[in-house]
């Protein structure tokens, strides 16, 4: 999976790599599907969730150049495996998933691989959670439609935010940094996923 999806990416950085080469991503997936656990697509976890290609996982975290005193926030973190991957690169991670299956299965996961610096958080995605921040990193773990304001106000001076901006069938991979107390954002590289649960913009009614 690493030499065939993601350093053909362009993701060179070690900590990746690494994180990835010592992650067992078939921890991460359901039962049924730990025979494609690295195939090159998302793989269904269920509740309309997935978990993203491996590529687009590293192409995320080079752009939010993780650094080792991060403190950092996954939004939807499904069964926990991006959450498995950042407790390696990272000093700590905050996983919050509002599945109540989700989150005792992502427990057990990531106690499996002895990521101990991981934890799994029970609530709306939407909220994030303030209570653990402020946070260096926020990594949404899937698309968005649009971004609630709580998201950014975790963010400590200079962080930044990386989230699958979904249009339709498009998407578009964006990173954001807290600089003077304002969000700038640029663009990443392409990507769709799934919109998370409370990240769908509004739809106006129309006769």
């Amino acid at each position: 999976m690493v030499d065939t999806q993601v350093r053909p990416s362009d993701v060179t950085k070690f900590p990746i790599i690494k994180a990835m080469l010592d992650t067992p991503r078939e921890a991460f997936v359901p039962n049924a599907q730990t025979s494609v656990a690295y195939m090159d697509a998302p793989i269904p976890l269920g509740s309309g969730r997935e978990l993203m290609e491996a590529r687009t996982l590293a192409k995320m975290l080079d752009a939010l150049d993780i650094q080792v005193t991060d403190e950092v926030l996954i939004v939807g973190g499904g069964l926990g495996y991006s959450a498995a991957i950042l407790a390696q690169m990272a000093q700590s991670v905050v996983m919050v998933e509002e599945d109540e299956a989700m989150v005792h299965d992502a427990e057990a996961a990531l106690t499996s691989v002895e990521a101990d610096n991981a934890v799994v958080l029970a609530g709306p995605l939407a909220e994030g959670a303030a209570k653990a921040g402020p946070f260096d990193v926020i990594m949404i773990d899937g698309a968005i439609e649009t971004l609630p304001t709580a998201l950014p106000a975790q963010l400590r001076e200079g962080g930044r935010i990386a989230a699958i901006f979904q249009k339709g069938a498009l998407g578009e991979v964006r990173v954001g940094q807290v600089v003077d107390g304002h969000l700038a954002w640029r663009f990443a590289f392409n990507a769709s996923a799934p919109v998370l649960p409370g990240f769908a913009a509004n739809r106006e009614f129309q006769l």
